[in-house]
C-alpha cells in the first residue's frame, strides 16, 4: 500500500490528505502542541475541536506552513512539507474575519490569487466567477465587500480559497463572527460546498455543535494532545474520556460513591441528559428493572425552558444532582414542577463507562 493511502475500518482504501507524525511545537517555555499523530483522509470534512488555548489553531497553523515544527513531520498528498513554505503548499486557509481588500470588487478579491501568479485576464475572471457560482454568489461580482452581508463575505472569501482549486482547505473558526441563525444557516452550505467540490475540508472551532452537524470526523483537542478522533455520532455516544464526554454536549458525570449510588456500581460513567425520561415517582430508587432499565426518584430544584426542549436540573437522594433535557413534544408528568417530587428512567446501556 502506497504511503499516500491508510486503510479504514470498514477495509476499504483511502488516499490521505494530511498528515502529522509525533509533531510539536514550543512557544519558549510553553507547549502548544504535544507529539500529535494525526490522518486526515483525501475527500474528509475533518474537525478539530477544542475550547480555546487547546491548541487546535497551533495544529492548522502548522499544516498550513505559518508555524514551523519543533519536531516532526507534516506530510500533504504523501509528500513532506515539513519546511516547504506556505505559498508553495497546495493548501488556502480561510479566516473568521474574511480579510477581504475593501478597495477591491468581490471578482477582483476572488480572482487576487490568480492575479499574483500571473493567469491571462480571461482565465483569472472566468475562474472567478466559476467559484462565485460555486458559492451562489452569481451578480456579485462588481460590489464592494462594504455593500454585502456578513454571510455574503464569508462566501467570498470561501470563493477566493477555491478559485485556486486547493488539495486541502482550512477553515480557522470561519463562522465565529457571525449571528445564530447565519451560522446554522452557513454550516449546512459549507457541508454542501464541500461535498460538491471533492476538496478536503479541515475545520477549527470551539463549537461543538458546528462539529457535530457539519464533520464527517472530529478530533477533540486539549492540552496540545487528540483525546479522541472518530465520527460525530462515535465520539458523543462513546466518549473516550471525561473530557470529551463533558467537553462534546452536555452529559451527567457521575464517579465514586455517585456513580454506585446512582448507576449500581464503581466508575465513572457518562449519561446524556436527553436519555433520562421524566416518570411518576413511585418506582423505588435505585431499583433495576427487568427490561435493563434503572429508575431513581429526586425533587426538582431548577427549570429551564429552552426553545426545542426543557432543561430540568433533579436533586437526587445523598446529594447527587442530574441534569435531563426534554423535548418540548407532549405533557410533562404531572409532578414536573418546581420542587416537585419526580422519577426518573433510563437504560442502563446508556450509563457509558468513560476513564475516569
Amino acid at each position: 500500500m502506497a504511503e499516500t493511502e491508510t486503510r479504514t475500518r470498514t477495509g476499504t482504501t483511502t488516499r490521505t490528505a494530511v498528515r502529522l507524525e509525533a509533531v510539536t511545537k514550543d512557544f519558549g517555555a510553553v507547549r502548544a502542541v504535544d507529539a500529535v499523530d494525526l490522518t486526515v483522509h483525501e475527500g474528509e470534512f475533518f474537525t478539530l475541536l477544542g475550547p480555546s488555548g487547546s491548541g487546535k489553531t497551533t495544529l492548522l497553523r502548522l499544516v498550513a506552513g505559518f508555524e514551523q515544527p519543533t519536531d516532526g513531520r507534516i506530510e500533504l498528498a504523501g509528500q513532506d512539507v515539513t519546511a516547504t513554505p506556505p505559498n508553495r503548499r497546495d493548501v488556502h486557509t480561510v479566516f473568521q474575519d474574511y480579510a477581504l481588500f475593501p478597495h477591491m470588487s468581490v471578482e477582483q478579491n476572488v480572482a487576487y490569487a490568480l492575479t499574483v501568479r500571473g493567469v491571462r485576464k480571461a482565465e483569472r475572471l472566468a475562474r472567478a466567477r466559476e467559484a462565485l457560482t460555486t458559492v451562489r454568489l452569481d451578480g456579485f461580482a462588481s460590489r464592494g465587500p462594504a455593500e454585502l452581508s456578513g454571510g455574503q463575505r464569508q462566501r467570498v472569501a470561501l470563493a477566493r480559497a477555491l478559485v485556486d482549486r486547493p488539495a486541502v482547505l482550512l477553515l480557522d473558526e470561519p463562522l465565529g463572527a457571525l449571528d445564530l441563525a447565519l451560522r446554522q444557516e452557513m454550516q449546512t452550505e459549507l457541508k454542501e460546498l464541500q461535498r460538491t467540490t471533492g476538496i478536503t475540508f479541515l475545520l477549527v472551532t470551539h463549537d461543538q455543535d458546528e462539529a457535530l452537524t457539519m464533520s464527517d470526523r472530529i478530533a477533540v483537542v486539549r492540552d496540545g494532545r487528540i483525546e479522541q478522533t472518530g465520527p460525530p455520532v462515535e465520539v458523543y455516544e462513546r466518549p473516550a474520556t471525561a473530557f470529551v464526554a463533558g467537553f462534546v454536549g452536555t452529559t451527567n458525570l457521575l464517579r465514586g460513591e455517585a456513580a454506585v449510588r446512582v448507576v449500581g456500581r464503581p466508575g465513572t460513567y457518562s449519561i446524556r441528559p436527553e436519555r433520562i425520561l421524566l416518570t411518576d415517582p413511585a418506582e423505588p430508587p435505585a431499583a433495576a428493572s427487568a427490561d435493563g432499565r434503572r429508575t431513581v426518584t429526586g425533587r426538582i430544584t431548577d427549570i429551564v425552558h429552552a426553545g426545542a426542549h426543557t432543561r430540568f436540573t433533579i436533586a437526587l437522594p445523598h446529594g447527587d444532582r442530574l441534569t435531563v433535557h426534554r423535548q418540548n413534544l407532549t405533557g410533562l408528568p404531572q409532578s414536573a414542577r418546581p420542587d416537585g417530587e419526580i422519577g426518573l428512567s433510563w437504560d442502563e446501556r446508556d450509563a457509558f463507562p468513560v476513564p475516569s
